[in-house]
């Protein structure tokens, strides 16, 4: 009778460890998959405001005057971009808990580059294009460090 007890003592760890192992990968899927979330909502977040400086009247300090979006920056919407150099995010990017902010004039597009922070190991980018005022104009491309792997 012994012997039985002993086993199933076994069995029982065994069983508690696989349930450990399982959850900890679970809540790290799910912790990459809510920054990339976050992220998105930042970028998309961030082009809204972008087609609003478009439409806004020159006047009211928006970008009706101009070609497309030339000379837009992230400071001109806004954004206090200084912060960004004391923490792990570039020169003229906006820092906040989800990542590094980036955005530029591309052509006739103005780009938002969304990633974690270097320290975070979610290695998740989310890139923004704005090309007009209309809601079709926003396109997002999701990317993570699973999607580069193969995974």
């Amino acid at each position: 009778m012994g012997q039985q007890q002993l086993l199933l003592l076994v069995l029982g760890i065994v069983i508690v460890g696989l349930a450990v192992v399982v959850g900890i990968q679970a809540f790290d899927e799910n912790m990459k998959k809510a920054n990339a979330d976050a992220l998105t909502n930042d970028a998309v977040r961030i082009a809204s405001e972008v087609q609003a400086w478009k439409l806004k009247p020159a006047a009211f300090g928006g970008g009706a005057a101009v070609t497309n979006f030339t000379g837009l920056t992230l400071t001109m919407l806004g954004y206090d971009t200084a912060d960004a150099n004391n923490g792990d995010c570039a020169a003229g990017e906006i820092q906040n808990a989800n990542g590094c902010i980036a955005g530029a004039v591309n052509g006739n597009n103005f780009v938002i580059t969304a990633t974690s922070t270097p320290d975070s190991d979610l290695d998740n980018q989310v890139v923004a294009t704005v090309s007009g005022t209309a809601s079709t104009d926003i396109a997002t491309v999701v990317s993570t460090a699973d999607d580069a792997s193969g995974s």
